[in-house]
């Protein structure tokens, strides 16, 4: 049996778990001497009774490897463990290790310095804005952007980072039972163009810990964490806080003052965590890295006329109604909706519910 799938086997073990099959390893020094141990052997370690020494004598019994090996080969995905080269370094360093990662895609080592971005599954649109605009300009910057995959920010971070570099998705369940599925086609254009990656096996299904277990590795691979927006009670809180007792510096995004998804946020930066403006405020711990300038952005942008440009000044990522521009411009309100209508056309500008509008 090869290194990698006694490893696999291990993981396949329930209730063994990454902290466990470390505390094997400080015992046993390899996965097959793990797997070739006797009961008596596991039993002197601490944490280990008789059910935890059974599972791992009666391995074989336990679990079928065979048949996930054959699904790995099926899948077409790689599985990269702590004995190998290619192991983030950064996940080593922290208390519970996963033991198996599955990879759809291709890590390198440019994947070891990115940034976590996390944030609401129920983000507003002031949230998926700033999510998409900062994580575009961190994989721009050169570094990799990492997420859990979820619905709302981790989302609009993917995109985001998907036209300006690099990012790595960290699934809470196997690759086989992609979650949320709507993601699926936003998983294949992120193999293509960085790594999906799931500790779990290949036909796993999300459950209340698997999502925890994933957020450790978005905070541990880290260089940092980026919490875009997020109320009180929070899974992105959660990541932040596994992000600072592993060592990593947090960023939060600040956001209005009478919204819930807010209060996470501005909680985290009365705690401490550094308060981004920009992305400037992330990159500049990082060295002069190369950003998208006002400049190129301005290049960019398709030509208005006197009435557009008019009006997309007066928009940002804020929500605004269409009578405060039409008071704010001072131009009729057929004006002001033809030309709202072109800037959307554009994709400069999205209209919201309620006959409020934003900068794209």
């Amino acid at each position: 049996m090869t290194t990698k799938e006694a490893f696999i086997a291990l993981n396949l073990l329930p209730k063994i778990g990454p902290v466990r099959v470390r505390k094997l390893l400080d015992r046993f020094e390899t996965p097959q001497a793990i797997l070739s141990a006797n009961r008596n052997q596991i039993l002197e370690l601490d944490g280990f009774g008789q059910e935890m020494a059974n599972l791992v004598v009666q391995w074989e019994d336990r679990i079928d490897l065979k048949r996930e090996l054959d699904l790995i080969k099926d899948a077409k995905v790689e599985v990269i463990t702590p004995a190998c080269e290619d192991y983030p370094p950064s996940l080593r360093e922290i208390y519970d290790p996963p033991s198996v990662l599955y990879v759809w895609g291709q890590l390198t080592k440019a994947d070891w310095r990115c940034i976590g971005v996390v944030g609401s599954r129920r983000a507003t649109h002031y949230g998926l804005q700033a999510a998409k605009k900062l994580s575009y300009q961190i994989a721009r910057a050169g570094l990799t952007v990492i997420s859990g995959l979820a619905r709302g920010v981790d989302t609009a971070a993917h995109e985001g980072a998907l036209a300006g570099g690099r990012t790595i998705a960290v699934l809470g369940s196997g690759l086989g039972k992609l979650y949320p599925p709507e993601n699926q086609a936003l998983a294949e254009k992120i193999a293509k163009q960085g790594a999906v990656v799931s500790e779990f096996p290949i036909l796993y299904l999300p459950d209340k810990q698997s999502f925890p277990l994933r957020n450790r590795i978005v905070s541990g691979w880290s260089s940092g964490i980026l919490v875009v927006e997020a109320p009180q009670r929070s899974g992105s809180l959660i990541t932040a806080n596994q992000a600072a007792e592993q060592g990593r510096p947090v960023y939060a995004v600040p956001g209005p003052i009478d919204r819930p998804t807010s209060q996470g946020c501005h909680r985290l930066i009365q705690e401490g965590a550094k308060l981004v403006m920009g992305v400037e405020d992330i990159l500049e711990e990082f060295g002069q890295l190369e950003l998208l300038s006002e400049d190129e952005a301005e290049e960019t942008r398709p030509d208005l006329s006197e009435e557009e440009s008019a009006l997309f000044a007066l928009l940002s990522g804020m929500e605004v109604g269409i009578e405060d521009l039409i008071r704010q411009a001072d131009l009729p309100s057929q004006v002001v909706a033809t030309t709202l209508m072109r800037l959307e056309m554009k994709r400069l500008v999205k209209q919201l519910p309620g006959k409020h509008f934003v900068r794209c």
